[in-house]
Parts: structure tokens; C-alpha cells; sequence
């Protein structure tokens, strides 16, 4: 198979797929002997051809995954024909718990009330629902309680493609909060 024709296969499976989607993944799927160099390369080549001829989609980069979405210079035009979703804003609280799985994860339940100094059950609840968080396992300990992690919605949007590109904590530990 010719290698243009494996670029755009690639293409055509992140279109039809729409989650992010790992090298190794998409590898598998196009069932080549390429290296994780090839599919990297022919994946930037995709990137640069939307960013050059300013397209409609593009293909963003998400932690060690990739995924094809809407240009959002062109999100005016789509919100007028999608359905309007119900944006819930997140309380105060659920902002002080996401923040501190984001640092700290993976992070259990305990963990996060130990912090916080209250129940975080409904909290959890809340960010689970918005797909900012996910149960990411158990830890080998008495009760086996759940770990959180973070999601790749969370860096979608925060807008940044991994979690070592939050701002240092240690810039906020010296704010007093009044």
C-alpha cells in the first residue's frame, strides 16, 4: 500500500472514530509494518495541510493521542446548527476538587476529603456526569478505593495537550484567600 493512500486511510478512520486515537492504534488498524515515526510523520502532514489551507477540521494533539475536530474559528457557523447543549457551570467546590486531582491524581476519595476538609460524594458525582474525571482503578489497600484521574475532555478544556502544561502549583501556595 502506497504511503499517501495510508495517510489518508488514517484520515478517514479518525474522521469516522472521533475519540483520540493512539500511533499504536492506528498502526493496528491500517495493519502495515510502519514504525510509530512513519505514522507520527504522515499525521503531522495532516495537521499542517488543515492549518495551511486554514480548513474546516483539524487534528489536535491530546497527551501521547490524537483526535479530529471542528476548527474553532469556524464554531459560530456550528452552534447555529447544532442543538444548543445546557451548559452546567461548575460550583466553587467542584472547581477545588478538579483542581486537586488534576495535581495530585491519581487521587482516592479520601485523599481529596482529607484535603478539602469535607464529603466530595456529590462533587465526584458531578465531575463523572461532565466527563472531566474517570474512576481509573482501585488501590491495593483495605476497602480497594477508587482512583480519579482526569480526562482528555479536561484538557480539552483547559486547551492544552498534557497535564504537565497546567501552571506550577507552587505560583498559588503563597495566596492568601479571603
Amino acid at each position: 500500500m502506497k504511503r499517501e493512500e495510508i495517510k489518508y486511510i488514517i484520515e478517514s478512520v479518525m474522521f469516522a472514530y472521533g475519540e483520540p486515537i493512539s500511533i499504536k492504534e492506528l498502526n493496528y488498524i491500517v495493519n502495515e509494518e510502519l514504525s510509530s515515526k512513519e505514522i507520527e510523520f504522515m499525521l503531522n502532514s495532516l495537521i499542517d495541510e488543515y492549518k495551511d489551507n486554514n480548513r474546516g477540521i483539524q487534528i489536535i494533539k491530546l497527551e501521547n493521542k490524537y483526535q479530529m475536530c471542528t476548527n474553532k474559528d469556524y464554531a459560530d457557523y456550528i452552534k447555529k446548527v447544532l442543538e444548543p447543549k445546557k451548559k452546567k457551570t461548575l460550583s466553587q467546590a467542584t472547581l477545588e476538587t478538579l483542581t486537586i486531582i488534576a495535581y495530585k491524581q491519581p487521587i482516592t476519595k479520601v485523599e481529596i476529603e482529607n484535603i478539602r476538609g469535607v464529603k466530595c460524594d456529590k462533587v465526584l458525582q458531578t465531575l463523572l456526569e461532565n466527563d472531566l474525571i474517570i474512576e481509573a482503578g482501585r488501590l491495593n489497600k483495605i476497602g480497594k478505593p477508587i482512583i480519579y484521574r482526569t480526562t482528555d475532555e479536561f484538557l480539552k478544556l483547559l486547551n492544552i495537550e498534557k497535564l504537565e502544561y497546567l501552571p506550577p502549583i507552587e505560583k498559588y501556595q503563597d495566596i492568601e484567600v479571603k
